[in-house]
């Protein structure tokens, strides 16, 4: 991860979060929510945001992954 991620930012290291984590859109809002998966991109339930394909983008804005902020941990 760089310094220009702000704090709390997945900013890609999948060692800051827990299958169950919660992260949302420092964009838009949109919360990522992987006991819902997201429609919009075909994702399942159950799936970690870990996991979310690499081209994977936020379904409201477009925002890349790497923005996304972690919110909660479950």
């Amino acid at each position: 991860m760089t310094d220009h991620f702000f704090a709390g930012s997945f900013g890609g290291d999948v060692s800051k979060i827990s299958p169950g984590t919660k992260l949302e859109c420092k964009i838009c809002w949109h919360v990522y929510d992987p006991a819902v998966g997201d429609t919009y991109w075909q994702v399942p339930p159950g799936t970690a945001f870990a996991d979310l394909p690499e081209h994977w983008t936020c379904p409201e804005c477009d925002s890349a992954k790497a923005g996304f902020m972690v919110i909660a941990d479950e």
